[in-house]
């Protein structure tokens, strides 16, 4: 390397990135990347619930309870029984991520992809879970969804539509090994 170079790469090290991603970014992409985890055909959602001090305590998506084989309880959104659909089997991810938080989750935030219904609001107001970030409110109309917001509104919990500050985030494996393998 010419002793140009050398100081170019001395220069650089001295200040830090300034492309960081912020932590709303952070959070919800570890919240989008839990939901890759599901099985469900039709709709898969993740969860992080992160600590005042922006620790993760919790991460979730939506599934069968442990010990329920994903092969033999329905998936499906509609039957002529509500016993042949998911709906009365899955666990939702914002309950996946409070019970797989290690850690009191009282004073926490939850970003989540999709709006929680009430169900999962009744979880996290009883949890003491202070403010829910979330990506999408397509069921903003339903009538879940609106008694969540209202369950939600009366115990003081925020409730605030996640706007990203990047665009974008590729994982790129491949490439990800070879700036590793530079260092």
């Amino acid at each position: 390397m010419s002793g140009d170079a050398r100081r170019r790469d001395t220069s650089i090290m001295k200040t830090k990135r300034e492309d960081y991603i912020s932590w709303a970014d952070y959070f919800m992409g570890i919240a989008i990347l839990s939901a890759y985890r599901s099985k469900d055909p039709s709709s898969q959602v993740g969860a992080c619930i992160v600590n005042p001090d922006n620790k993760i305590v919790g991460i979730g998506y939506n599934g069968f309870p442990i010990g329920c084989g994903d092969d033999e309880l329905p998936w499906a959104r509609e039957a002529d029984s509500s016993l042949d659909t998911k709906y009365p089997y899955v666990c939702h991810a914002e309950l996946n991520a409070i019970m797989n938080s290690p850690s009191d989750v009282r004073g926490c935030r939850i970003y989540v992809t999709l709006f929680p219904c009430n169900e999962c609001a009744k979880l996290i107001i009883q949890s003491g879970i202070e403010r829910v970030i979330y990506l999408s409110d397509k069921y903003h109309a339903s009538e879940s969804a609106q008694a969540s917001r209202r369950l939600l509104a009366m115990a003081g919990v925020d409730t605030i539509p996640f706007k990203a500050g990047v665009e974008r985030m590729v994982i790129d494996f491949g490439r990800e090994a070879r700036q590793v393998s530079n260092i």
